[in-house]
């Protein structure tokens, strides 16, 4: 080192400062980077992006090289600095130089280097991948070596060096990643995207067609009644019953109706048993991403929900399931969410009593509790525990309400205010 001139060492420290943030960034950026995108890229036949997966398919070796290499060159510029401190202060140039590099290596080989690699992991990592992917094969057996070293001290601790974390996501880990997509994924699409993933948390009980609400017809009425009734229809399919609504024999698609219409001979009550299929029994725990799959195996579109005892509940299509994907269809013949929510200028909401608690909080961002009734109706009459005489003024979930209207025994209109929002006195 002492034929070495100044301006030399001066030059060579300089180089290794460059190689040693060369090193840190690399780490920075193939650790930053998304893994999820990488694999496409590199599935999309991206090189880059090969280059970078071939790398980590080995972590240990890689950061082994990485620490390898940028201790090597720290190490190295170190004795440089010492020399170059000495020559120029003597004994003090020791002190000088360690204080000196230690701020220039923070400064320039390990803070800015990683900053700009975790802001552009991408750009960072395709880059270093060609000359890290060189020094992987140079330098093999030499970070095998250090891999053996430090592997068998890891055991001596009572891990195990050799197993990876899944990388596979859960359903909310899944959730936070559409909901953080922000403009990459339409916010619509976005929607459509977690209500998929909700729907192993909703069952069909929550989205049913409530018992006393299904239309169906009497098969022991009047043929007349009965005719009209089948001509003034508005869905596609009717249950058929005796006497009551658990005594179902059949569900008839209309357009069959229609062609037996057609046929006026051979148009009568027992034809029209004939043409009805066979009611399809759903049990009303059953959730959704279940039934769906259910109403495809068995190539069914409508079926009726049971609870325990086999009585009869509810009623359920596959277009209410898919509802719960994309939202209300125009052709539902049920009252929309826009027709059972109206704002005031105060801002509280008048609504239905019969509205969906689900639905409240999807169109509102509420956050009302929907493990137990399916209704608002049902909400408060599970909090007061029992039916209201008149109108009165109640908290539920936070949320201040008024009983506005009252018919029978169910709550019809009721007004309630955002959690934020107080009532004035």
């Amino acid at each position: 080192m002492d034929d070495i001139s100044t301006g030399l060492l001066f030059a060579l420290l300089a180089c290794l400062i460059v190689i040693s943030a060369y090193f840190s960034g690399s780490e920075t950026g193939m650790m930053s980077l998304n893994r999820y995108r990488l694999k496409h890229l590199s599935n999309t036949g991206h090189k880059g992006a090969k280059r970078v997966e071939r790398l980590l398919e080995r972590p240990d070796r890689l950061i082994g090289l990485i620490l390898i290499g940028n201790n090597l060159v720290n190490i190295l510029a170190s004795a440089i600095a010492t020399i170059i401190g000495m020559r120029l202060y003597g004994d003090m140039g020791v002190a000088i130089a360690t204080g000196v590099l230690t701020l220039v290596v923070l400064v320039f080989a390990e803070v800015t280097p990683k900053t700009v690699a975790a802001l552009y992991p991408e750009k960072v990592s395709y880059i270093s991948s060609v000359l890290l992917s060189v020094l992987m094969k140079v330098l093999s057996p030499l970070v095998v070596f250090v891999n053996l070293i430090t592997n068998t001290f890891i055991r001596l601790l009572g891990l195990k060096p050799q197993s990876q974390g899944d990388d596979s996501l859960n359903p909310e880990e899944l959730r936070t990643v559409v909901n953080e997509a922000g403009g990459l994924i339409p916010r619509r699409h976005q929607d459509m995207l977690i209500s998929i993933l909700d729907l192993e948390h909703v069952t069909v009980n929550d989205i049913m067609v409530p018992r006393n609400e299904i239309t169906g017809i009497n098969i022991n009425d009047d043929w007349k009644s009965i005719v009209r009734q089948l001509t003034h229809s508005p869905h596609g399919r009717v249950v058929l019953y005796r006497d009551q609504i658990d005594e179902v024999v059949g569900m008839l698609r209309l357009r069959d109706a229609s062609r037996l219409m057609l046929e006026k001979n051979e148009f009568n009550k027992e034809t029209l048993l004939r043409a009805a299929d066979e009611v399809y029994f759903i049990p009303e725990s059953t959730p959704l991403n279940v039934q769906l799959l259910k109403f495809q195996r068995n190539k069914e579109r409508v079926g009726l929900i049971v609870d325990e005892y086999g009585d009869i509940v509810g009623l359920i299509t596959l277009e209410d399931i898919l509802e719960e994907i994309v939202g209300e269809f125009t052709t539902s013949m049920a009252p929309s969410l826009a027709e059972e929510i109206t704002p005031q200028s105060d801002g509280s909401f008048l609504i239905e009593g019969s509205a969906n608690i689900r639905d409240i909080n999807k169109s509102l961002r509420w956050k009302l509790p929907t493990d137990g009734p399916r209704t608002l109706n049902g909400l408060i009459l599970e909090h007061l525990e029992h039916i209201p005489e008149s109108k009165l003024s109640l908290f539920v979930a936070k949320h201040p309400m008024e009983i506005v209207e009252l018919e029978e025994n169910r709550i019809k209109l009721v007004k309630v205010f955002p959690t934020k929002v107080r009532k004035q006195s």
